[in-house]
């Protein structure tokens, strides 16, 4: 009777987001012991293994050959192989193309496991000053065109807190479209080269950060935390004191529509209620 196979495990293996020393004894121990390690960038990679003298044999995985690289990893954990899959910086399927990977393992009943690690996110989160307990990632923003405004759109509306990543080249124009989207006095947490040598934490307004960056090339990566739209305060207003702000707004040339949709945002009304008001007017 043959042997019957053992399927391997696919292992995501938090990585250092600058400084080497942010790893684990059991990313370590992990990365040694796999029969493969599935890199983002098998030379970046390649330092952190000689660092810690890993000899464990790479292979590339990235976003531009995913495709048919997927089917050749799945093949070798279904043939018995243990893999290690690592992103250049942080945990594997945090914008990047891990997502797939993982994916394609638990519809094929492969074992996932998790080998936490750091995250330039929830590290640029815990400095932030920002409140914490309820956030949202966006990652990178849409570079362009309506799908990036759209999303600038509803990060404007959110009343999370937000982390955002963007690249150096990118950095002013976001700023710019941050502040139109989201006014230019929201407290903002400016993560420079996170753990790095040269990291940078800058505490400040939209505006201001457009004011330092128009004098300052920015450098290296960013990790943006933003705050959330703050909850607008609520007018305790009679029904007759609502008629009295619908009279006005109404003398001024706002429609009833308009004028019900304004009023709702600083009252205790539905914009419905207002409206029903305002036809009691005539």
């Amino acid at each position: 009777m043959a042997n019957q196979i053992t399927i391997g495990t696919l292992y995501l293996v938090g990585t250092p987001i600058g400084n080497l020393e942010d790893i684990t004894f059991r990313a370590i121990n992990t990365l040694k012991t796999v029969d493969l390690i599935a890199a983002e960038d098998t030379r970046h990679t390649g330092k952190l293994l000689q660092q810690y003298e890993i000899a464990t044999p790479q292979i590339s995985y990235h976003e531009h050959n995913r495709k048919q690289r997927e089917s050749e990893i799945l093949k070798r954990l279904q043939q018995g192989e243990n893999i290690a899959l690592v992103t250049d910086a942080g945990m594997p399927g945090i914008s990047d193309p891990g997502y797939d990977l993982v994916r394609g393992c638990v519809e094929a009943n492969i074992a996932v496991i998790a080998i936490p690690g750091v995250t330039a996110a929830i590290t640029a989160l815990a400095v932030s000053g920002l409140p914490s307990n309820r956030f949202v990632f966006e990652g990178f923003l849409p570079t362009k065109g309506k799908a990036r405004q759209d999303r600038l759109k509803e990060i404007a509306e959110e009343r999370r807190t937000i982390i955002l990543y963007e690249s150096p080249h990118k950095l002013r124009q976001t700023l710019q479209d941050l502040a139109q989207a989201l006014g230019q006095d929201r407290s903002l947490m400016l993560g420079k080269e996170l753990t790095k040598l040269y990291e940078k934490c800058y505490y400040c307004k939209i505006e201001e950060a457009i004011a330092f960056y128009q004098k300052t090339i920015p450098k290296g990566e960013y990790t943006l935390v933003i705050a959330g739209k703050e909850e607008a305060e609520t007018l305790s207003l009679s029904s007759e004191q609502v008629k009295q702000e619908l009279k006005q707004l109404l003398a001024q040339g706002v429609t009833r529509s308009q004028a019900s949709r304004q009023l709702a945002k600083v009252t205790s009304l539905s914009r419905q209620e207002i409206y029903q008001l305002s036809i009691e007017l005539d």
